[in-house]
């Protein structure tokens, strides 16, 4: 096994940290701005997705604090676009999770073959932002211009 990188380990997961606690934002704004038919399953999605980002930030934090590093009290960038229909709530929040994946395949290459536990985190964490990808994906085909709901 190679050392682990322990700053650069903090760094990613003080990214993710940031990144999960703007999830927390968006979605609870996302949960607050929808209207329609549709508004009431779209709601519990949208305030679970802000629960669960809360809890990927707090085992973020767990596991950077646990190496020794300082969590920071910020939260990343979040564009407002004014655009509250729903397919675009849902195309925004595709592309969310999309970037948490990303964030954490980030964390999942720093850490190979260092790390067992914070490697099968990773895993775990990039199959869960996969699997909200699949389901949104899937929620969009309703909602995509020209559809017929």
């Amino acid at each position: 096994m190679k050392e682990l990188n322990v700053d650069q380990t903090c760094e990613v997961l003080n990214k993710i940290m940031e990144y999960e606690l703007a999830g927390v934002v968006r979605y609870t704004h996302y949960a607050l701005m929808v209207t329609g038919p549709h508004r009431l399953p779209i709601v519990d999605f949208m305030q679970a997705q802000a629960s669960e980002s809360l809890t990927h930030a707090q085992q973020a934090g767990e596991i950077l604090t646990g190496l020794g590093g300082h969590p920071t009290q910020g939260i990343a960038n979040i564009e407002e676009t004014h655009q509250h229909d729903i397919y675009s709530l849902l195309r925004e929040s595709l592309t969310h999770e999309e970037t948490a994946t990303s964030l954490y395949k980030e964390l999942l290459d720093v850490v190979c073959d260092a790390s067992v536990y914070i490697e099968e985190y990773a895993r775990q964490m990039i199959g869960q932002e996969e699997l909200h990808t699949l389901e949104l994906r899937k929620m969009l085909r309703d909602f995509e211009p020209g559809s017929s709901s």
